[in-house]
């Protein structure tokens, strides 16, 4: 990477992560607090958890969208002023209603696409995968943080002090776009980024990638459902202060990033992607069995099946978006991930909805039941999916090249061996690959581009 791509990535991630990290610290806390306020139920106490996904889901892709008309800046800065404004009505409010408005709000700053796309823009198309991996790790890591000093913060300054913490935070996001992010030079479509609505349809036709969207959307229902839950129950069954949660979260965490690592690593190799990836599911439905049995008087045995979740999730949550971008076709890529995105922030809502309906007529039990019944249904799909070969997406800047020289060079990637498929849309000067990464020679690719070059 140039100097100038590592600050964009640097600077990127950083928004991402102060963003990130503001939505994941309310998850292992909002639930005690919203019980709190006058009238609430346990279905407001889902609803709050969970209504953020319902804007997130309705509004990633048009903010995307939006950032291509308007400009990725202004688009992701009005985003994380929704976020703000979001977090100071929730801090402001009194009652359920403005802790509701508040959590929309919240959610309804939805700057992911847009944000990937800058970060696009700002990268050379050789350094695109290192840089979304970076951001993806940047996500990983407010995530993680968040269930630590989520207890932490609750402690010192509550809830409503952490949704001004939050704000405060979006206000740090906005300077470093401003004033650390550079100015792209320009901003193209990116059809391996962005959604395309034109594509809609083929994205929903293809088995496979709906398949994983149901994946992605009953992982997150799950996620948001217990957590609607099992801060009550930790402090009802184990006598551990909400304060003191971390001191579970952290061994928890620490033990699952263990217990990833072979499923992360018999995904690895070639032709066991779905193997570990349907184990994983497996793995999740045993900690979802073991917590319903655990919740019933086996206290201390909640640790072991949480431990033996987060293991399960971990591996989930990083192999689902690879497989996405592996199955989808490079111009299809963008549009794949957006609507993956979308069933993974509706999984949200629609867990915190659930799960508190359930809590409240039918008691904590009938959401660890439920969330094990989802899993089994999640597991019974995975089973209907084939191995299939995986291809991988790479991008080629055409840009410096006469039309001539373009079409001469279009014709002898077509000869490469371990070529799927080769796409130049109309009007742009990027060609987007779809290669088996058994067979293909990325040297030889280079080598050819360098020959044309130098034959200019």
């Amino acid at each position: 990477m140039s100097r100038r791509e590592r600050r964009s990535v640097a600077s990127l991630g950083s928004i991402f992560l102060l963003r990130m990290f503001g939505l994941f610290l309310l998850l292992p806390v909002l639930a005690v607090h919203t019980q709190q306020y006058p009238n609430a139920t346990p279905f407001y106490v889902g609803l709050a958890l969970g209504i953020y996904g319902l804007t997130q889901a309705l509004l990633q892709i048009p903010y995307g969208m939006a950032s291509d008309r308007l400009g990725r800046k202004k688009v992701i800065a009005f985003g994380l002023l929704v976020f703000m404004i979001g977090s100071i009505v929730a801090a402001l409010s009194d009652n359920l209603l403005e802790l509701l408005i508040g959590r929309a709000l919240q959610g309804a700053g939805a700057i992911s696409s847009a944000v990937l796309a800058l970060t696009a823009d700002l990268t050379r198309e050789q350094q695109r995968t290192k840089s979304m991996a970076i951001i993806g790790i940047s996500i990983g890591f407010a995530f993680l943080l968040s269930l630590i000093m989520a207890p932490i913060l609750q402690a010192m300054i509550g809830v409503k002090g952490i949704f001004w913490m939050i704000a405060v935070l979006s206000v740090f996001a906005i300077l470093i776009l401003y004033k650390v992010v550079p100015n792209p030079t320009r901003a193209s479509r990116h059809q391996d980024i962005l959604p395309m609505p034109q594509k809609f349809a083929a994205v929903f036709a293809n088995q496979q990638l709906l398949r994983l969207d149901i994946g992605i959307f009953s992982l997150h229902l799950i996620l948001t459902a217990l957590f609607v839950v099992t801060p009550m129950l930790l402090i009802e069954r184990l006598g551990v202060n909400l304060s003191d949660h971390w001191k579970l979260y952290l061994p928890i965490l620490f033990a699952s990033a263990i217990g990833m690592l072979p499923f992360i690593r018999l995904g690895s190799k070639s032709g066991q992607e779905f193997r570990a990836f349907k184990m994983a599911i497996l793995l999740l439905v045993v900690a979802l069995s073991g917590l319903t049995v655990a919740v019933q008087g086996h206290n201390w045995f909640i640790f072991v099946f949480l431990v033996i979740f987060f293991s399960a999730f971990n591996a989930l949550e990083s192999m689902l978006p690879s497989l996405v971008s592996r199955i989808a076709p490079a111009t299809m890529k963008g549009t794949a991930i957006g609507v993956y995105n979308c069933f993974q922030f509706f999984g949200m809502f629609v867990g915190g909805v659930v799960a508190g309906t359930l809590y409240g007529r039918f008691g904590a039990l009938s959401v660890y039941i439920f969330c094990g019944g989802v899993a089994f249904l999640w597991f019974l799909v995975a089973l209907t999916t084939d191995q299939t070969r995986l291809f991988i997406n790479k991008i080629v800047s055409i840009a410096d090249f006469s039309d001539s020289q373009r079409d001469q060079l279009i014709d002898r990637i077509k000869d490469l061996k371990g070529l799927e498929e080769i796409v130049v849309a109309v009007g742009e000067t990027t060609a987007y690959l779809t290669v088996d990464p058994q067979t293909f020679d990325e040297a030889e690719l280079e080598q050819m581009l360098l020959k044309q070059s130098e034959n200019q």
